[in-house]
């Protein structure tokens, strides 16, 4: 097997439970972790929240784990498979806070439109762009789900970000993450079987 295909593979393997992830965000026995690693004892990470609560997060054995490089609002194009954090807006649109790019192998991971906790109120969208075009007050983008579509103004100063692979030697004190679908354990820890890692200073925006 080439490295290419285990990449393809962990990424498969993690789309579903990020998928999983975004259709259970509500699920009680689920709990989303944003935060930095400030420090690692083998597969125990210890993590300051993004609200200042100390955590102990245990990797599972069979941890997935993927990388956040930093793109550009040109990177966001026509038939790409993204994900967008939103405000929605009093005339039915949604303002963009953050795209994600999703490589193809993750096409499809958590397609549809849901309310999100990044914020009060906020909601993610998962979808193919189906337009891009100037608009007055920024850059409109289209996107289109199985079940409908959605469409975004998108200010010039977006946080777009993409995913890439990674390993556990990127879980590095210092390092930003986001766990989308934690287990609560009897101990007080919480078991990821799926991280994301900020790379080169990227603070997973979602």
């Amino acid at each position: 097997m080439t490295t290419m295909t285990r990449r393809m593979l962990g990424a498969g393997a993690f789309a579903v439970l990020f998928a999983a992830a975004t259709v259970t965000a509500h699920a009680a026995d689920v709990t989303r972790v944003r935060g930095t690693i400030e420090g690692v004892d083998g597969r125990m990470l210890s993590v300051k929240s993004r609200d200042g609560t100390p955590l102990q997060v245990k990797l599972a054995d069979n941890v997935r784990v993927l990388g956040l490089d930093r793109k550009s609002l040109a990177d966001v194009k026509p038939d790409l498979f993204v994900g967008i954090t939103a405000m929605p807006q009093p005339d039915g649109t949604q303002k963009a806070v953050e795209i994600h790019i999703f490589p193809e192998a993750m096409r499809g991971t958590g397609e549809g439109y849901r309310p999100w906790d990044l914020m009060p109120h906020s909601t993610m969208t998962n979808a193919n762009v189906e337009s891009a075009v100037a608009g007055v007050n920024g850059r409109e983008l289209v996107l289109r789900y199985k079940d409908g579509e959605k469409k975004f103004i998108v200010p010039a100063n977006v946080e777009v970000v993409m995913f890439v692979p990674a390993t556990v030697a990127d879980l590095k004190p210092g390092a930003k993450i986001f766990v989308s679908a934690g287990k609560k354990q009897a101990d007080g820890t919480i078991e990821a079987p799926g991280i994301v890692v900020g790379r080169n200073g990227v603070n997973p925006p979602m």
